[in-house]
């Protein structure tokens, strides 16, 4: 006997104006849905929020695209949905649904302000290299590790 399945569309939290639902009748398909859940979870804790506030941004913010809670998203969604190689990411910054569970106002990338960026929603593997690799304190001639990582801060918030 055959399961009868009456619900058409599931609906998720929305992305700012975007409406997210889930449905089963083709269109932009993905096989990461199961990260909806997850983003389900976040928005009713807010815990990813807790964690990256565990960061200290020396970044010049004139010259940033990603917030740190952006970048925090995207490398924990990536973890969970069975992606721990940051070498994964060149191909991850351009998926709308990493993009969607990141919180990105724009998951198609279209809207980013360097043409090369353009199209692709996330941060590369470069930038969450440094955002992972940096020292907890970090020096004024440091030019590419400015994202530096209060290990005490997040010992309080996940235990």
């Amino acid at each position: 006997m055959q399961t009868q399945c009456n619900q058409e569309s599931l609906q998720f939290h929305p992305l700012n104006e975007r409406q997210v639902v889930g449905r089963f009748d083709g269109g932009t398909i993905t096989s990461d849905a199961g990260g909806l859940l997850l983003r389900e979870v976040q928005k009713r804790t807010g815990i990813l929020a807790q964690f990256a506030a565990c960061f200290r941004d020396h970044r010049d913010p004139e010259r940033i695209e990603p917030t740190v809670e952006e970048l925090v998203a995207q490398r924990v969604y990536a973890l969970a949905l069975g992606y721990e190689d940051l070498n994964d990411h060149e191909q991850l910054r351009r998926d709308p649904l990493l993009a969607v569970l990141a919180e990105k106002e724009d998951p198609t990338g279209e809207s980013r302000v360097r043409q090369r960026d353009q199209g692709k929603a996330l941060a590369g593997k470069s930038t969450l290299n440094r955002l992972e690799l940096t020292a907890e304190v970090v020096s004024e001639e440091e030019r590419y590790k400015k994202i530096a990582m209060d290990e005490a801060a997040v010992d309080r918030v996940l235990f």
